[in-house]
């Protein structure tokens, strides 16, 4: 394709993504492709490269748009990207608009006054609001100020970064010095996670699922931070555990290791399409001691095991505004009446769950949420709800779990986000039922 080609395109994505604000923007990206297979592997990655770059600076390319008393029609985004970002001129735009079979279609009056009121503009311009000077949404910019304060200028330069390629070896198969040499020999370099004991960590993107080490489950891909949760989970071998929202099992693979395959682990979650995904992963990492169950409206299923487990893990669903590092497009598809939405639904999953801990088991719950109303809010609430849980601090388990390696914070809970520690923002609470 030529380069004019390959804006086309992008320009055309971009407006499929449009059309379908609420869609995850990676789905429509891969429909795209998908019905597009003459477009080859390395127009595709410039195209996706683009595409990307441009989502994630929208809310500062939509700010310069309306300056120029304009709206962020696909075409102008494209070209204010192009403009600003990458500093190209009026003459080289242009020359991508001049029309035909491959190209699109030459720029209209007011096209052209608009791109010329943004040369020699910045993506990031003295004159913007505070919330667009950093990249978020109106709505959460106080969210994200009540979190950090006077280092939120320092996150929030960490969360445009690329994400690191964070790997668990899987300990049912291996260790994690033998996973890095297996790796190695593949070509990918890695380098132990300074919290996790199981962690790789690959700069860049690398191709890890076409390796052998991946493909006979001597790894999962898995971000830091998350395999922090199953850490101070602390499932032990010969327990029963709960993954009470395992979607796809992620973190039930990790738990399943740290049980040595001994006990019972039951991945619990309410879409059966996320359950059938997980066996794949469960058979390739040679988890033989987890069952799933479907919970459906009016399923007896909690009732029937309350009190029977010893470790119940709730990674419930919510915002996600710890990782939209890697999802760019979430600020934008995000909504107020969404974290209200969550909020809700949290509560009734953890009251839910906390049924089936056992006097003396924990039940832990998790998100990957920087908001205060999903984390500390959540468990403020159910504290006061249920006061046979108490809190055991994260900072004291820390101790207990990784002696001589220092805790990631301090506190009764744990909290990371990406300028701290280099993982996406997650948050998890270990709490106890008390003996009657």
């Amino acid at each position: 394709m030529t380069p004019a080609a390959r804006l086309a395109a992008t320009a055309e994505l971009l407006q499929s993504i449009e059309a379908t604000p609420r869609r995850p923007s990676d789905a429509t990206a891969n429909d795209f492709f998908r019905a597009r297979r003459f477009i080859g592997g390395g127009d595709r990655r410039v195209v996706a490269d683009t595409l990307w770059s441009i989502i994630r600076q929208r809310i500062r390319l939509d700010w310069h748009l309306r300056q120029a008393k304009s709206d962020p029609s696909a075409r102008l985004l494209l070209a204010a990207y192009l403009i600003i970002a990458e500093g190209r001129g009026m003459a080289a735009i242009e020359a991508i608009f001049v029309g035909g079979k491959f190209a699109m279609e030459p720029l209209d009056a007011r096209e052209r006054r608009v791109l010329a009121a943004l040369i020699g503009k910045s993506l990031r311009d003295p004159a913007m609001p505070d919330n667009v000077a950093l990249n978020l949404p109106l709505w959460a910019y106080p969210l994200f100020l009540a979190r950090f304060g006077e280092t939120l200028p320092a996150e929030m330069a960490a969360m445009e970064q690329g994400a690191p390629l964070d790997m668990r070896a899987n300990l049912l198969r291996t260790t994690r010095d033998a996973a890095a040499v297996a790796l190695a020999a593949e070509g990918i370099a890695t380098a132990p996670t300074p919290y996790s004991p199981w962690g790789l960590r690959a700069e860049g993107r690398k191709p890890v699922t076409n390796t052998e080490a991946f493909k006979t489950g001597l790894i999962e891909i898995q971000d830091e931070g998350s395999q922090l949760i199953a850490l101070l989970t602390d499932a032990r071998p010969g327990m029963r555990v709960a993954d009470f929202c395992a979607g796809a099992a992620g973190k039930t693979l990790a738990l399943a290791a740290t049980m040595a395959n001994s006990g019972r682990i039951t991945a619990c979650d309410t879409s059966n399409v996320r359950l059938e995904g997980a066996v794949r992963r469960l058979r390739r990492a040679g988890v033989d001691n987890a069952e799933r169950h479907l919970l459906t409206p009016g399923d007896k299923w909690t009732k029937r095991r309350a009190g029977s487990f010893d470790r119940v893990l709730v990674d419930a669903p919510c915002t996600g505004s710890g990782t939209w590092r890697r999802n760019p497009d979430a600020p934008l598809r995000t909504r107020p009446e969404d974290l209200a939405e969550l909020v809700v639904l949290q509560q009734d999953i953890i009251d839910r769950a906390a049924e089936l801990v056992r006097p003396g088991g924990r039940l832990v719950y998790a998100t990957c949420s920087l908001f205060t109303d999903e984390n500390e809010g959540q468990m403020q609430g159910f504290l006061e709800r249920h006061p046979d849980f108490a809190v055991l601090p994260a900072d004291a388990l820390w101790a207990e779990l990784r002696p001589g390696v220092a805790a990631p914070c301090a506190g009764p809970y744990l909290a990371t986000s990406p300028a701290r520690h280099g993982t996406d923002g997650f948050f998890a609470a270990v709490l106890e039922r008390r003996a009657p």
